[in-house]
């Protein structure tokens, strides 16, 4: 039997290639929510990134399908219980992007504790601007990290090494286990309303959705700086706007937004925020592991064989 793979948004050569080793493989990185619904029954495996959403609909059509690979490690934009009722194998790579995400985040907290953006976007314009461009070490401030898995675990390490006191609030992880990460376990209250950066590594989901909401926000310590690099639909954009107009917040470092591409006139153009779009996993290393990684766990499920990384519904 001939199993045949689609790749929908784009895949390192070389996971395509591994993949290749259970049969032919289609790469269409710009494939339309239409197009997929008139060509996935002839595919047993499907391969996404975040662009490409695995409706109820995509999986009703793709009879043959046996598997759905998620090149990455959120699945929000594949529907896990109607996979699941359909006998279909979710499989994610959920440590590929981890220190490509990790950078990031102390990238962008980097950039808003010295203005970096602001700094040479006036220089290039021209002007000389020094005395107006006051910064701050983050040597002796506090981080809060809501989230403390693999990429919030990272962004601990990394905050120590720049001498942070590190807060962490993680319902799921024992006290203990919050030690050993490096991190003093607190509250959510209380990393509110002591942290001088948040930042935010957890899945969006029912729970999640709007965590960081007007009230939320309005615990956070005066002058705070919010980080986001996990998924857009956490904080809510309104509520974060009114702080920042407000001065409550100095500023915000995103790299997801409730909906992306953002809008004109979203948050993303606001003055006190660093926007990036959605590049935290954009590193050549972190592309080649979870083209390798993805490839093989739905090789894994094709060939009959248990995947390492398998999603269940209620775990996204």
């Amino acid at each position: 039997m001939t199993l045949k793979t689609l790749v929908a948004d784009g895949l390192a050569e070389a996971g395509v290639h591994l993949l290749e080793g259970a049969g032919p493989v289609t790469v269409q990185p710009k494939i339309t929510a239409a197009e997929l619904l008139t060509v996935i029954p002839e595919y047993h495996a499907l391969v996404v990134r975040s662009r490409t959403k695995v409706t109820a609909e995509v999986l009703a059509a793709g009879v043959n399908l046996k598997v759905v690979g998620r090149a990455g490690v959120g699945v929000d934009n594949i529907d896990l219980a109607a996979a699941e009722a359909r006998g279909v194998t979710v499989v994610n790579s959920p440590q590929a992007a981890t220190t490509s995400v990790a950078e990031l985040t102390l990238a962008l907290m980097l950039a808003l504790a010295r203005q970096v953006p602001a700094a040479d976007a006036a220089l290039k314009q021209g002007r000389w601007e020094k005395s107006a461009l006051m910064g701050s070490e983050l040597a002796g401030k506090t981080l809060g990290i809501i989230g403390l898995g693999r990429i919030g675990s990272e962004v601990v390490r990394r905050a120590r090494v720049f001498e942070m006191n590190v807060l962490a609030y993680d319902p799921r992880k024992s006290v203990e286990r919050i030690h050993e990460r490096g991190a003093e376990p607190a509250s959510l209250d209380e990393l509110l309303a002591r942290s001088d950066y948040l930042s935010l590594h957890l899945p969006h989901n029912a729970e999640t959705h709007k965590l960081l909401d007007a009230s939320r926000l309005a615990q956070m310590k005066r002058g705070a700086r919010l980080l986001c690099l996990a998924r857009g639909g956490l904080i809510d954009e309104d509520a974060l706007r009114a702080a920042l107009d407000a001065g409550h917040l100095a500023g915000a470092g995103l790299d997801v937004f409730a909906a992306e591409p953002p809008p004109p006139g979203s948050l993303a153009a606001h003055p006190k925020v660093i926007a990036t779009p959605h590049i935290g996993a954009q590193t050549q290393e972190a592309q080649m592991r979870a083209g390798l990684a993805i490839a093989a766990e739905v090789l894994a499920v094709l060939q009959g064989r248990e995947p390492r990384w398998k999603v269940s519904a209620g775990e996204e």
